[in-house]
């Protein structure tokens, strides 16, 4: 199919303006997306600046205290079901197999204490077990006055022993010299030789 010359030209006048319209939608798609990153920058900024200390704040003001609550009453509610409503359903338990078992007839094959102490022990098995006790020895306290008592003990010994031992250079002799006036048996006056 031949077109004229003015079909021609007309298309290519519309192809033209085509090409024409989609560069100026790349350049605003461009733009647009420049656009959409500098607010997704500014989104971010505000939400660190004011979303997250408010969000923050909020949970430590009204969801914390309720979880904390919930934790402290959950715990709470498991230290009743392991020591009240444990040891109950376990002897309730216990009670209930003796009945059975003495209801079919087994009553005169079974020995009835044994039955009880297999209904104790299993009862027992649900109950906390009883801590231990810390065994509390002599510390360093205890090895440092001992020390120091045996130190006190022996510095008495030693006094006392000071105090009673015959010693015989503690007593003065009754025949030392008088006769120069000293008390020094060694200041005998000496006589000039020649």
């Amino acid at each position: 199919m031949e077109l004229s010359r003015k079909r021609k030209k007309e298309l290519a006048r519309l192809r033209s303006s085509a090409e024409k319209l989609w560069q100026e939608q790349q350049e605003v798609l461009e733009h647009a997306s420049a656009v959409a990153r500098q607010a997704r920058v500014q989104a971010n900024l505000l939400s660190q600046e004011h979303v997250v200390p408010r969000v923050l704040t909020t949970y430590e003001s009204r969801f914390k205290p309720t979880v904390d609550r919930s934790v402290v009453f959950a715990n709470q509610a498991r230290g009743k079901v392991i020591t009240d409503v444990l040891p109950l359903l376990s002897g309730v338990g216990a009670s209930a197999l003796s009945v059975l078992q003495l209801s079919k007839g087994l009553a005169s094959r079974v020995d009835t204490a044994a039955l009880a102490e297999r209904a104790k022990a299993f009862s027992a098995s649900f109950r906390k077990p009883e801590p231990v006790p810390v065994k509390t020895g002599p510390g360093a306290g205890t090895y440092a006055l001992i020390g120091v008592g045996a130190l006190a003990l022996s510095g008495v010994a030693y006094a006392a022993w000071q105090t009673f031992r015959a010693d015989d250079d503690l007593w003065i002799a009754d025949d030392e010299p008088e006769a120069t006036g000293s008390t020094n048996p060694t200041d005998v006056p000496k006589t000039p030789t020649a």
